[in-house]
């Protein structure tokens, strides 16, 4: 797949959506580099992409069937707590009202990259040779025809926690924290569409997991398309990156904290990857994520942070996100 800066990447996406070609991108966090690709055009060998509508695992492509071994090092919780307390005086200064901090985490598994992406169960899943490994439950835009929907994902329970579902919809800051992200997005949507409604608000997903289930809530959103953006599918989505809900509110400046607060380079985690065909748009943010940095791997995590957080509970539910979807 060629790299694209972000001027080619909405000029090539414009092109091959006017020309009806159908393809693939995979855009980074910073919108600095983006993988397209026609489908016909995929190297399995480097890429490997799975969507509810569309993959190109080989049908002769076989996984290890060892029993998944994966430990990792808590993140450092020192750190962890300085960087909240640093986005904690920033909302109580009034610069923002929610941030989704995440941090890198050493990990060890028994599997390669390939194989925890031939193994995992998720909506969307994707492999980069020798750079990560993507499965993610999160919708970031769906198109269809004139109809653009989001979904974003925000609180997260262990589920099985007695009464795990009435803990997580009762609780006082996660109930909060979706709102803004729902408003966020909301306000990302009208960028590019006109009569923006939240269709469906905080309902239930039941992810699973290799060490056991969490829930998480999410909400669907939608808008009808602009006559430009029907036109311009690249300036859409890049007029709505970075994603809001693995950024904050207000989105521009909570960037800049969490910049400030993380202290490492997020490259393709929290990115996005999307897929088109025939006018349609499936497209997934990149959360669960495991990529390898001079032969180390890492897996990146995190969660919304606001003013009322409670630091303890923060550093547990990014510990609850490490995990891959393998039974």
């Amino acid at each position: 797949m060629k790299l694209y800066n972000q001027l080619e990447a909405q000029q090539k996406i414009n092109q091959l959506a006017h020309d009806d070609k159908e393809f693939v991108f995979v855009v980074s966090y910073d919108k600095q580099q983006t993988y397209i690709c026609e489908t016909d055009e995929i190297d399995a060998e480097e890429l490997l992409i799975a969507f509810p509508h569309f993959n190109n695992i080989p049908p002769t492509a076989q996984p290890s069937c060892q029993t998944i071994e994966f430990q990792y090092t808590k993140p450092d919780k020192d750190a962890y707590e300085r960087a909240i307390n640093l986005v904690k005086h920033n909302q109580r200064m009034g610069n923002s009202y929610l941030a989704n901090l995440t941090c890198k985490v050493p990990i060890t598994t028994n599997l390669s990259l390939r194989d925890i992406f031939l193994r995992s169960e998720a909506k969307y899943r994707l492999w980069l040779r020798d750079e990560f490994v993507c499965f993610s439950p999160e919708i970031f835009v769906r198109i269809e025809g004139a109809q653009i929907s989001s979904y974003p994902m925000k609180g997260t329970i262990n589920a099985l926690l007695p009464n795990a579902e009435e803990l997580l919809m009762s609780n006082a800051k996660e109930t909060a924290e979706h709102a803004t992200i729902v408003d966020l997005i909301r306000n990302d949507l009208s960028i590019v569409a006109e009569e923006v409604s939240v269709t469906k608000y905080r309902y239930i997903d039941r992810l699973s997991t290799h060490k056991s289930e969490i829930l998480q809530t999410s909400s669907e959103i939608t808008g009808n398309l602009l006559p430009y953006y029907q036109n311009h599918i690249g300036e859409l989505l890049f007029s709505m990156l970075p994603a809001g809900s693995i950024t904050g509110a207000p989105k521009a400046k909570t960037v800049e904290i969490i910049t400030e607060a993380e202290q490492y380079d997020r490259k393709f985690y929290t990115g996005v990857m999307g897929y088109w065909h025939k006018g349609t748009l499936d497209s997934a943010v990149m959360i669960r994520f495991i990529d390898k940095e001079d032969g180390n791997l890492f897996y990146k995590a995190g969660g919304g942070i606001t003013a009322k957080s409670d630091n303890d509970d923060e550093y547990n539910e990014v510990i609850e996100k490490i995990y891959v979807p393998i039974h």
